[in-house]
């Protein structure tokens, strides 16, 4: 592993103006960190990534490199790029059990943080650098939002998350409350009201789409985050159709076939899959079939009816009348994104969403109430994650200083 990453290293012309750094969403420092590593600096290189980026060891793992870091790495251009991702998650992984340092003093402020995905981790991490006093509110029984529940172990383990909540949320005094989802029991008015100076929404999207047509009720049919969610429990059978082709429908193909389905087909109504072309070829090496430019018009018992579609070059879709064909399965997923629940917004007087119910925010995390921050896919909609880890580095900082300001007056 070692050797494999320092020939890696060892490849990098550190650049003047690194490119890989621009293509970064969160500007990771990538010549510096290479550089520290080949001077025998891995822990100073650690620290630098823990503190650009709370999530890296995530994210080495996560991030959609091919078009970010690695995409714009200049020798990408002509041949294999350096693969940053390998390098940063062996630093990552390996400084990570150095992170031993308990809370910083407390400043004696609370702020409540709801929801505990890529956004809501973010915050609190930094937030308790300052010495917030955080609680976070987690409507399920462990944190991690879609990092634990959408993302399959086999590309995220489990055991990374379990790591970060020990490191960056217990040792630093972070509370959890676990399965409370505030909108029911607790509102956002008990939070002001006990005290919290600061409230941050992180909810996430879990909202399945749905395609409006005939036979999405049958018990043959499922939505791909609530399968991804705990696939354990589905019994899908031999041949499954997945109607959809981003990274999530990739995501499910690739967890079905290791569950034991043998034939996986993902239909897609464009001529290329929205998913990133690594999870793609992956797909396709694992046995994953596609097909493309197909419309879904009527689910049975026993499969699908599709009907093919010209995609024209201006994006619009047109249906070719008479090429409507059926395909059998014994199980169809649903995978075409997903929306947020309202829950919060239905039960908080002056907070606002826009017509997809999605919070409204400007581009520092203020809502439209004051105190009540936002970031992440309950904002943007799904995203990747180091682009809610980016975005929220911003929205910390504007919580800190909004709370500086509740203290001085101004």
């Amino acid at each position: 592993m070692a050797l494999h990453i320092l020939d890696e290293a060892n490849r990098c012309l550190q650049c003047k103006k690194p490119a890989c750094q621009q293509g970064c969403p969160i500007g990771t420092p990538i010549a510096q960190i290479i550089k520290l590593l080949k001077n025998n600096k891995l822990d100073e290189a650690g620290k630098i990534l823990f503190e650009n980026n709370p999530l890296t060891t995530v994210c080495s793992l996560v991030c959609n490199h091919e078009k970010q870091c690695e995409g714009n790495c200049v020798l990408s251009k002509k041949g294999a790029p350096v693969h940053f991702s390998a390098i940063e998650h062996y630093i990552s992984s390996t400084y990570a059990p150095k992170m031993v340092n308990g809370p910083v003093k407390s400043n004696g402020q609370k702020v409540a943080i709801v929801g505990s995905g890529p956004a809501g981790l973010t915050i609190a991490i930094i937030l308790a650098r300052y010495g917030y006093q955080i609680t976070i509110f987690e409507s399920k029984d462990k944190i991690g939002g879609v990092l634990r529940h959408g993302i399959p172990e086999f590309r995220l383990p489990k055991s990374v998350l379990d790591d970060l909540q020990y490191r960056h949320i217990e040792l630093k005094g972070i509370k959890i409350r676990p399965n409370i989802r505030i909108g029911d029991a607790i509102g956002v008015d008990d939070l002001f009201r006990d005290g919290y100076k600061a409230i941050f929404i992180g909810t996430g999207v879990w909202r399945p789409n749905v395609l409006h047509i005939k036979g999405e009720t049958f018990g043959n049919v499922h939505f791909a985050i609530n399968y991804l969610n705990n696939p354990s429990v589905y019994k899908l059978g031999e041949r499954v159709t997945i109607i959809g082709a981003g990274n999530a429908a990739i995501d499910v193909a690739r967890t079905a076939l290791r569950s034991g389905s043998r034939y996986v087909t993902c239909f897609s109504l464009n001529k290329k899959v929205a998913a990133s072309d690594y999870e793609y070829n992956y797909a396709k090496i694992e046995g994953v079939d596609f097909q493309y430019n197909c419309k879904p018009i009527e689910i049975l018992d026993d499969g699908v009816i599709f009907q093919d579609v010209i995609e024209h070059d201006d994006g619009t879709i047109e249906s070719v009348e008479g090429s409507n064909r059926f395909y059998p399965s014994d199980s169809v997923i649903i995978a075409i994104s997903q929306g947020p629940r309202n829950v919060i917004v239905s039960t908080t007087t002056g907070l606002e969403a826009n017509q997809k119910g999605l919070l409204v925010a400007d581009e520092y995390g203020n809502t439209s109430r004051p105190g009540i921050f936002a970031s992440g896919d309950v904002v943007n909609g799904a995203r990747t994650v180091v682009d809610a880890v980016a975005h929220s580095k911003i929205v910390a900082e504007t919580m800190h200083k909004y709370i500086q300001s509740l203290e001085s007056g101004n």
